[in-house]
Order: structure tokens, then C-alpha cells, then sequence
């Protein structure tokens, strides 16, 4: 054999080698990517909205005091039951007697007045009337001048008796003020309930609450017969909340039983929300729930805990969650590679235009393909399928790293059963 062809021969082995090594690498690359496979299948969803508040009476009252002075008298301590018109409490009404009778006298001195104005009046009426007479049987007898001081005196007498009647009428209203701040130094319950709250004792000081409610605050009555808890509720979410829609309210103090409610109200503004991580302000709006079936030791300011029930599918083609992905559009990234002037976020991508939403599907070689999908509602684990899918499509599941690293025709090997040709062996 020529020395040529012995480097021939050596050469091909050489390659024949490489072609086995590299093919080798290639298999060991081509490794099934770990993943979760699941199949498409019909479910029944709730789709709900969960938030947290406090229980607080849908009626109570509190309580301030329209005058100042002294408590001498307080029936009643927290916790205590009350009937409408129940006396609560009492604050010193000496300086208010006082001022009663201090207005009883000058209607006294008033109505007096008056008697006095009204006897000058008649009397200047009387001497007007007589020299009228005496004019028309002999004028010589009173002259003009005469006639006009005495008409003048009826009519100054006239107007100092109207005036004594306005006197009285004011000392009759200041009566009549008087009585009334008296009245509001006797404090009675407005409504009937629980006396959920007491802030003053006995022996202290009642300001008035026209400009400081919350320190005028002497007590609280609550209408414990109807609960309600008041929750705040993100923007995003609040517009899946309609008025009627049911919940289940966990209470803290009951922490191994539910309740029902009903939602009654939803707010038209907005309250102010928590700062975010990132410095923006969150929206939220606050969502009355009224309880249904309230345990009777449930207090004012218990904390709980709502999930608004917003939705509800029997049945119907569902996914993982997890499962579902965004992937860019290929197809209509290019043909649209002219961007509309308008059209682009802050980082310069296109709103709405390129990503489109699906999941991966696992064909019978275990390939993946992405398949876009159109969802409904979302239930606590899965999205209600509405087109893309039929029932028992096989998709990948999980996890959400494999999912995010997927791209179409990768292998996968569904984490739950054992690689046979990576052990070697039969046995499952």
C-alpha cells in the first residue's frame, strides 16, 4: 500500500470519527426540555375579586353634645343595650336655668312696656277724637295747629306701641332659645342599639361639635341588626363589580368560618390608595358588602376579608393560568414594519400590535407549536378557553421558566414521567 493512500485512509477514519462525535453532541443537545403537559379540559370557573376592610354597622350614630359644660350625670357604659329616647346622659344645666329665667323677665318688663305704650296710645287717641268733635261744632274753639300736635302725638304713640309689641316678641324668642339650649343639656338616645363606643366619664367636660366633630364625640350608638364591611377594590378590578353580586366574607375572629353578603354599593370616586413601589398613587374604590348571616359577638372594626364572586362558567374548555404566554406575532411584524406616527409606547414598541397571546401545544413527536387562544374569564387556577383549542389538546402546563424560554418545534418530555432513553431502562 502506497504511503499516499495510507494518509487517504487515515484522513476518512479521521472524519468518520468527527461525523460520530458530532452527531453525538448533537444528541445530547437535542435533550427534552422539562416541562408540565396538560390536557384541555372543560372545568367549572368562578371568577371573583378579593380585597379585605372592616365591619362596621350600616346605621349608628354619634353622639356630640350642641352645648358646653359639665357631665353630672351619665346612665349608661359600653356595651350597654338603649331604646330610642333613653336618657344618656346629663350635662350642668345651672347656667342655662339661669339664662331661662333671665329671658323670663324681660318678657315680663316687655309685656309691661307694652301695657304702658298702649294706655299712651289710647289716650292720644282720645284727645285727637275730642278735639275733632269740639272742631266740628265750633271751629274757633281749636285752631290747626292744635289739631296737628295732637295728631302727631296718636301717631308717635302708635309706633311705640308697635315697637313695645316687636320687644316683646324678641323676649319671648330669647325664651324660647334659652328653653332649647337647656333641652340640649339632657343627651337621649336618637335611635335604638348598642352602645359600641364611650368616650367620656363621669365628672368630665362636653364641648360643642360644630367645628371639631371627632373631639366633641361623647359615644356611639350602633344598629348591630345590620353589618356591613366596606373594602377597597384596584380600578382594574372594580369594573367587574356589579351591584348584587354575592360574596364570602372571612372574618379574623372567626377564622374557621365563612359568611355570605351581598354587594350593596359601589363608590363613584375614588379613595385614596396605597403609594406603589415605583412612586405612583393606586386608584381604588370602596365596595360596600352587607353581611347576610352575621355571628351575634360580631363587633364594629372586626377585620375581614371579601371574595366578590363576579362571574361563573359550568363546564367549559379551561387552561392553566400558568399556561398561557405572550409571544410576539411574527407574521405581522413583517408587514408592519412601518410604524404609524402615534402608535408607539415610551420604549418605542407598537401598542397592541405585535403580541399576541396563546400556548404551547405538544404534538405527537412531543414538538411544541405556539397556538394563539382567546380567553374569557379567570378562575383562581385557570382561564376560560373561548377559541384555539378543542378538549383534549395536550399543552405545556408549567413551569412558567420552561414556558418562558419555549420557542416552536423545541422537545419536551413531560416532567412527570421517567426518560426512559436517558436511564436506559424499561421498567416505568
Amino acid at each position: 500500500m502506497s504511503k499516499g493512500m495510507k494518509y487517504g485512509i487515515l484522513g476518512v477514519a479521521v472524519l468518520a470519527l468527527g461525523g460520530v462525535i458530532a452527531v453525538t453532541a448533537a444528541r445530547k443537545n437535542k435533550k427534552p426540555t422539562e416541562v408540565r403537559i396538560e390536557g384541555v379540559q372543560k372545568r367549572d370557573l368562578v371568577a371573583s375579586v378579593t380585597a379585605s376592610g372592616q365591619v362596621a354597622p350600616h346605621t349608628k350614630a354619634d353622639l356630640s353634645a350642641d352645648v358646653s359644660g359639665r357631665i353630672v350625670k351619665l346612665t349608661v357604659k359600653e356595651g350597654d343595650w338603649v331604646k330610642e329616647g333613653d336618657f344618656l346622659l346629663q350635662i350642668d344645666p345651672q347656667s342655662f336655668q339661669a339664662a331661662v329665667q333671665r329671658t323670663e323677665a324681660s318678657v315680663a318688663n316687655a309685656r309691661a312696656s307694652e301695657t304702658q305704650a298702649l294706655a299712651s296710645l289710647t289716650q292720644a287717641q282720645a284727645n285727637y277724637r275730642r278735639s275733632s268733635d269740639i272742631r266740628k261744632s265750633n271751629p274757633n274753639l281749636v285752631s290747626d295747629d292744635q289739631m296737628e300736635q295732637l295728631k302727631t302725638a296718636v301717631e308717635v304713640n302708635t309706633a311705640l306701641y308697635d315697637a313695645s309689641k316687636h320687644n316683646t316678641e324678641m323676649a319671648l324668642a330669647g325664651v324660647t332659645d334659652a328653653k332649647v339650649s337647656l333641652a340640649k343639656t339632657t343627651i337621649r338616645a336618637p335611635m335604638s342599639g348598642r352602645v359600641t363606643r364611650l368616650i367620656v366619664q363621669n365628672g368630665e367636660t362636653a364641648i360643642q361639635g360644630t367645628f371639631n366633630k371627632d373631639a366633641a364625640t361623647l359615644l356611639t350608638i350602633s344598629d348591630m341588626s345590620v353589618l356591613e364591611t366596606k373594602v377597597k377594590v384596584d380600578e382594574t378590578d372594580v369594573s367587574r363589580i356589579a351591584l348584587g353580586d354575592s360574596a364570602i366574607v372571612q372574618l379574623d375572629a372567626f377564622p374557621d368560618t365563612t359568611f355570605l353578603g351581598k354587594v350593596v354599593e359601589i363608590s363613584n370616586s375614588s379613595v385614596k390608595g396605597t403609594t406603589t413601589t415605583t412612586g405612583d398613587q393606586a386608584i381604588d374604590y370602596e365596595v360596600t358588602i352587607r353581611l347576610l348571616n352575621p355571628p351575634k359577638d360580631t363587633k364594629p372594626d372586626f377585620s375581614a376579608t371579601a371574595k366578590i364572586i363576579t362571574d361563573a362558567r359550568t363546564q367549559v374548555l379551561s387552561i392553566p393560568i400558568i399556561a398561557l404566554t405572550v409571544r410576539e406575532n411574527e407574521a405581522l411584524a413583517k408587514t408592519d414594519t412601518a410604524q404609524r406616527p402615534g402608535s408607539k409606547t415610551s420604549n418605542g414598541k407598537q401598542v397592541g400590535k405585535k403580541d399576541v397571546e396563546g400556548v404551547f401545544v405538544v404534538g405527537a413527536d412531543n414538538k411544541v407549536t405556539f397556538k394563539p387562544v382567546k380567553v374569557g374569564i379567570a378562575g383562581e387556577k385557570h382561564f376560560e378557553v373561548l377559541s384555539g383549542l378543542k378538549e383534549g389538546d395536550k399543552i405545556v402546563g408549567g413551569t412558567y421558566q420552561a414556558i418562558r424560554d419555549l420557542k416552536d418545534g423545541t422537545l419536551v418530555r413531560d416532567m412527570k414521567q421517567p426518560d426512559t432513553k436517558a436511564t436506559g431502562s424499561t421498567k416505568p
